[in-house]
């Protein structure tokens, strides 16, 4: 690349410009907001870890491991490090390091970038955003099932539609280890019919093959060892209960038996929210119980349970449902024209924000007519104009943007006539 070449991002990065940001903002605020009324509290987590910690938790035979994470070694200590490629083990990491579950169990969430290198399209980036939610130290059916009806809330509150909630229970490990050498002895006798992906995940990950989308498979699929089979009393006790709550709560649902999710450290309870509307990537937001991770990272055991939603997926689908972009409000445009004007125009500016209004200051000179193009444009509601007449006075113009008279009003006066206006 020679010097002067311009510089892009990188591929599957994407900036997020001013014009979307607002709708970006708005939906932040939406969510913290729904997540606060659930009792869930924010936590932050470093967007690096050591690369142990994913290998660990995620499972070292699972795509995201084998083929998807950006890892790298220090070249200060030689530690091995990875941008995080998904929340929860980091939200574990965090939990443990800082003792949180001593006597307390935590209602948290997070939000911010995940890392994975896939190949980029729509809804699928390599850098994207998620609202991540965790449950720790809670046991029952209950907060299974509360998880699952704080999404179907959050849809309602954006206004979605086409938006459907898939569930299926992976049971217990015994239950698992029994339903995984049955489904490597079948695979085996139809060996011949396994594509090479099947073929190098039999012994290591039989279960994902279940979740396979080549068409050739799908017969062989269906017709394979069900794990709903293998599962013990408490297991389908528990799920029977996540049902039966669902159902009193009116929330449809469709049992998708090949839901297994992409990550080892599922059991029982797992979801996913689909849409049709979004191609191959319609899942926007997906989850379950994970109640041996916290052992698997190095903790006392403890019971688990959450879920992880894409922002761009969500935005995407909002936007498809014809949501139009927020723009940023301002309210109040400063005008000036003049040295002396310059300077009570700055002193009025700041006496409006002291007043929490939205202010937008003119800078860069220019006639009255360019800058009342600008006003204008900005979208602001009300004008403020400020000549050296006005200056020398230590008053200013106030022109309601929408139409209505101009009036000459003192400095004094200025936030009180300006909130008259705008209320």
């Amino acid at each position: 690349m020679s010097s002067n070449e311009t510089l892009q991002a990188v591929r599957g990065m994407n900036d997020i410009l001013p014009d979307e940001a607002g709708l970006w903002l708005w939906f932040e605020e939406v969510v913290r907001d729904w997540l606060h009324s659930y009792g869930y509290r924010n936590i932050r987590m470093p967007l690096v870890e050591p690369t142990a910690l994913f290998k660990r938790a995620i499972g070292e035979v699972t795509d995201i491991v084998e083929k998807e994470m950006y890892s790298f070694d220090d070249a200060l200590n030689g530690d091995h490090l990875t941008l995080r490629p998904e929340g929860t083990a980091s939200c574990v990491r965090a939990v443990l390091q800082h003792n949180l579950l001593y006597n307390a169990p935590q209602r948290l969430y997070y939000s911010g970038q995940m890392f994975r290198h896939e190949r980029p399209q729509k809804g699928r980036y390599r850098q994207f955003h998620q609202f991540g939610v965790e449950a720790l130290g809670f046991a029952g059916p209950d907060i299974d099932a509360e998880q699952i009806l704080m999404c179907a809330r959050l849809w309602k509150k954006l206004g979605l539609r086409d938006v459907t909630l898939q569930l299926n229970t992976l049971g217990d490990a015994d239950s698992r280890h029994r339903h995984r050498a049955k489904l490597i002895t079948y695979f085996e006798q139809h060996a011949g019919l396994l594509d090479a992906e099947a073929q190098r995940r039999l012994h290591s990950n039989p279960l994902r093959i279940l979740d396979s989308k080549n068409p050739a498979m799908q017969d062989l699929i269906v017709a394979a060892p069900k794990l709903m089979d293998e599962l013990e009393d408490d297991a389908l006790k528990h799920f029977d209960e996540v049902r039966a709550i669902l159902k009193r709560h009116d929330v449809p649902y469709e049992i998708n038996p090949r839901l297994v999710r992409g990550l080892d450290y599922y059991n029982r309870t797992v979801f996913e929210w689909v849409t049709t509307r979004l191609g191959a990537q319609g899942t926007i937001c997906a989850g379950g119980r994970y109640d041996g991770l916290v052992e698997q990272i190095g903790g006392k055991a403890a019971p688990a349970t959450g879920f992880a939603m894409g922002v761009e997926r969500l935005l995407a689908l909002l936007q498809d449902d014809g949501m139009a972009l927020p723009k940023a409000e301002v309210d109040v445009y400063v005008v000036h024209q003049g040295e002396l004007a310059s300077q009570l125009a700055s002193r009025a500016a700041e006496q409006l924000r002291d007043g929490d209004l939205r202010v937008v200051l003119h800078c860069g000179g220019g006639s009255f007519k360019s800058q009342m193009k600008k006003a204008d444009s900005s979208g602001a509601r009300v004008a403020v104009v400020i000549g050296e007449d006005e200056a020398q006075a230590n008053e200013v113009s106030v022109k309601p943007m929408q139409g209505g008279e101009q009036v000459r009003v003192a400095v004094r006066e200025l936030n009180a006539i300006v909130n008259n206006l705008i209320k």
